[in-house]
């Protein structure tokens, strides 16, 4: 049977090897004798014992893909406007519609060839099969900071608009949830019958969260609340959060709904407040960028009692802005803002508010949501970049949404192209832009350790600003491995718009559809499995997130809001650290002022010119009670306002050690975590074309108390590496998730994931 079996797929690869020669009729066929080839030797695989859930995902994704080249084939027509919405399709739109159905059922036949040779390796004993996590999403739990199921932690993903049909349930996700927007609320005062109805027969269902929108408001608001309550239609919150209409109505649609939802399973994964909350208000010179606009008098109104409150007199708010208002009555700012006055006094003031009022805006929702709820968790789509990038003109105040959630949410993403724009720093040394994920992830979990991290958009296959067709499968595990390394928990993932035949609506594909995971199975098949691995090692990975983060970097949001590109410098410092086989964290003045400070061991302040008293005063007792801050000569020498300060750091009970130097930096916190012997338990030695390290790892001890290693090659290079396990002249190395004996010198390609099992 072994030689049978092994005859039959030497041809059938050879097979493959000519199809690109073929007709659409000779693909398909190839595909279904693979096909009844995988399923006959999943039937005797079982009959062995042999865990064949990844066999079983491979048929599905084979034969939903080949349901969906069929429809391509039968839709060109379609296909083609799609790519000619996209701007990398746009030119050869015609041709990429011919070459479709083509190169779907290629892909299914790769996934089904790879599937055989593995299965047949594990049949003949060359390959070694985990027990895999058949995950009911109904008997799922959310425990602090996991999800478990059977009493271990496990990782759940699905798909946004993926169809509710049992196969793609069963082998995709199978989330739960409800949607709610303002539209649904009557001039009454309540919530349209249908819905409620809906809501009311609605079961407890799986493990899922709640959706509230803000796109849209319905029609009769402009009469209720004035025309102008609508505004600023082109972001996902269509109306002023300061109009008191808007608390009014979100108060009747919650006392309404909320109660049917509280303690349901399908709104478990909490309560999404918002999608992809920002508020921009500013302007350069005559144009007006991205998702920015104007704001109403009810905020300038509150504008105006914030200041009054902060500088106390109109004459400290006068010296301050170099104004001249007689009162607080009469203080007047043009929004948008110019970015011209970034640094500037009237520049800070402004962006902490902005970002205060909308906080507390977010923080009314939570409290009506609790007051039916009091169990309930919070949750808001918030786009990772708007804390990694630069820009603090936004509203989002990343820290204080973060505390406030009960469940971490975001929709973090990793590029792994640049579609348009200039060149990125990424791109001279990386294969993808792990920045967002990595940095995003670490700050998050710094703010709240004891959460789970929800990502509720994955935008880690596609995005507006990164996506390719003919996209490597490694890429989506080496995306995926890394981001629950990280702190993942759950993931809806960016996007899954077809039905069960293969047809998608335009209101869904749209410009957003062409070259994305629906169109290739590869990569969707690679996320399935790779999920699976994941699930497999679920203690493993989750000491990874849990371990502690020694290393803290200092974030001032007063950095932030004044300089012109503050978080590049902190990436800098992060970056420099991040291949260390070490977790970094981030400490703030409300992380030193609410936990305990032995959870790190060592503070870098880095190019922070701009802090305020109370961040001093938070450092300062982090000093007095014993700890350890190296930091560089520019730092802490201005206030908010670009003032000198007037108050400077002390040792105290605690140690202060200068550096400048990013290798000095790297040097010193080393050393810190060295003498306290909180360094790994491995040392790994990097060398690779490009020249700064490329592999991003971690090490755990599992519970035979062996060292887990976990290694993702992120450079744009092949990476040898050298592990030596401490204090162990002969180490053993093994693949965990195949069971075979590993190189302690191996070479890792771009996008490798090297999970291994290290013993004496």
């Amino acid at each position: 049977m072994k030689n049978k079996i092994f005859g039959i797929a030497c041809l059938l690869m050879f097979q493959y090897q000519v199809q690109s020669q073929t007709q659409p009729e000779e693909l398909i066929q190839q595909a279904n004798l693979k096909i009844e080839l995988l399923e006959e030797l999943i039937e005797k695989a079982t009959k062995s014992n042999i865990d064949v859930f990844k066999e079983e995902t491979t048929l599905a994704t084979a034969r939903t893909f080949l349901t969906f080249a069929n429809w391509d084939e039968n839709n060109k027509t379609i296909n083609s406007q799609l790519f000619f919405k996209n701007r990398i399709y746009k030119k050869n739109s015609d041709e990429m519609a011919e070459k479709l159905p083509r190169f779907e059922r290629q892909e299914v036949i790769k996934i089904l060839d790879k599937s055989i040779d593995e299965l047949t390796k594990v049949y003949n004993g060359s390959l070694k099969r985990q027990k895999s996590v058949r995950v009911n999403w109904a008997n799922a739990f959310v425990e602090k900071d996991q999800i478990t199921f059977n009493s271990r932690p496990v990782f759940l993903a699905d798909y946004t608009w993926k169809t509710d049909d049992p196969i793609l349930n069963k082998y995709y996700g199978d989330q739960d949830g409800f949607y709610i927007s303002p539209t649904y609320l009557t001039d009454e005062g309540v919530v349209k019958e249908d819905v409620m109805q809906k809501l009311e027969n609605k079961p407890t269902g799986n493990l899922g969260f709640v959706f509230f929108g803000h796109k849209n408001v319905p029609d009769w608001t402009k009469d209720a609340y004035g025309a102008n309550f609508s505004m600023r239609e082109d972001t996902y919150t269509s109306y002023d959060i300061d109009h008191p209409g808007a608390r009014k109505m979100q108060k009747n649609i919650l006392s309404e709904v909320i109660p049917y939802m509280s303690g349901k399973k399908y709104s478990e994964l909490g309560y999404m407040l918002c999608n992809e909350p920002h508020f921009y208000t500013h302007k350069n010179g005559d144009k007006l960028p991205w998702a920015s606009g104007p704001v109403s008098k009810y905020t300038k109104q509150k504008f105006k009692i914030w200041v009054q409150q902060k500088h106390k007199t109109i004459a400290e708010l006068n010296s301050l802005w170099g104004t001249s208002f007689e009162d607080f009555n009469n203080v007047k700012i043009d929004i948008p803002l110019d970015i011209s006055l970034k640094g500037t006094p009237i520049w800070y003031d402004w962006c902490l508010f902005n970002m205060k009022r909308v906080t507390d805006w977010y923080q009314y929702l939570k409290y009506r949501i609790e007051k039916d709820d009091p169990n309930g968790k919070v949750q808001l789509k918030i786009m990772p970049w708007l804390w990694t990038d630069n820009e603090r003109v936004h509203g989002i105040d990343l820290e204080a949404l973060t505390d406030l959630s009960g469940i971490i949410g975001n929709d973090a993403g990793a590029q792994h192209i640049r579609i348009f724009g200039k060149p990125h720093r990424w791109e001279q040394n990386y294969i993808f832009d792990w920045r967002e994920m990595c940095m995003g992830f670490d700050f998050m979990k710094s703010v709240s350790p004891n959460k789970i991290t929800y990502n509720t958009e994955a935008h880690y296959l596609s995005g507006v600003r990164s996506k390719d067709l003919y996209l490597n499968p490694l890429y989506a595990r080496a995306s995926f491995w890394l981001a629950h390394m990280y702190g993942t928990t759950a993931s809806q993932i960016w996007y899954w718009p077809r039905k069960v035949d293969g047809s998608i609506t335009v209101k869904k594909g749209g410009k957003d559809y062409a070259g994305t995971n629906n169109q290739q199975a590869a990569v969707t098949n690679e996320v399935a499995h790779t999920m699976i691995d994941l699930n497999a090692n679920a203690e493993e990975i989750m000491s990874i997130q849990r371990q502690k983060k020694g290393i803290r970097i200092f974030y001032s949001k007063t950095s932030a809001i004044n300089k012109e590109k503050h978080m590049d410098d902190v990436f800098n410092l992060y970056e420099k650290l991040n291949f260390n086989g070490l977790p970094i964290g981030f400490v703030t003045k409300d992380i030193l002022n609410k936990q305990d400070h032995k959870n790190w061991d060592v503070i870098l302040v880095r190019k922070t010119e701009f802090v305020t008293k109370e961040e001093l005063v938070a450092l300062q007792t982090y000093l007095n009670n014993g700890g350890i801050v190296v930091v560089d000569d520019v730092s802490f020498k201005l206030n908010e306002y670009g003032k000198p300060q007037t108050i400077q750091l002390q040792a105290g009970q605690g140690k202060i050690i200068k550096a400048n130097a990013l290798d000095i930096f790297k040097t010193k916190a080393l050393a810190v975590l060295d003498l306290k012997s909180e360094l790994p338990a491995v040392t790994i030695n990097e060398v690779n074309e490009i020249g700064p390290r490329g592999c991003i790892w971690r090490v755990v001890k599992n519970a035979k108390g062996n060292q887990v290693l976990s290694v993702v090659n992120v450079g744009k290079s092949d990476a040898k590496l050298t592990i030596k396990l401490n204090n162990s002249l002969n180490v053993n190395c093994k693949d965990i998730i195949t069971g075979i004996k590993k190189s302690t010198t191996p070479v890792l390609k771009p996008y490798d994931v090297y999970y291994v099992e290290l013993t004496n």
